[in-house]
């Protein structure tokens, strides 16, 4: 029985960070000059860097290149998706955004 020789725990699964099944996506709409889109950029980053295990796929998108984003989004920035859904408006909570990643994967 082959399925007994594979390996059990840490090494399964993970063969490279491009294939890792913990990635979550975020989407952080932004816009420049925006002090709480930093904030919420570096809150992103440090809970994704403290986050073993979970890899987050950032996507800054600045709302002002876009009509549309500018027109649906306004002065409301930063604006935070998790895996496609709503998570955060004006600021991130770092427990809340380690439980929405976590979920997520």
């Amino acid at each position: 029985m082959t399925g007994d020789d594979a390996p059990s725990g840490d090494a399964a699964g993970s063969d490279g960070p491009d294939d890792d099944p913990a990635t979550v996506p975020v989407t952080l709409y932004t816009r420049e000059d925006c002090s709480l889109c930093v904030v919420a950029r570096e809150t992103i980053e440090s809970v994704g860097a403290d986050l073993d295990g979970v890899t987050v796929a950032l996507d800054e998108v600045d709302v002002d290149t876009d009509p549309e984003l500018a027109d649906e989004y306004g002065e409301r920035v930063p604006y935070v998706f998790v895996d496609g859904n709503p998570a955060f408006k004006y600021e991130v909570d770092e427990r809340e955004l380690r439980l929405k990643l976590l979920a997520a994967t």
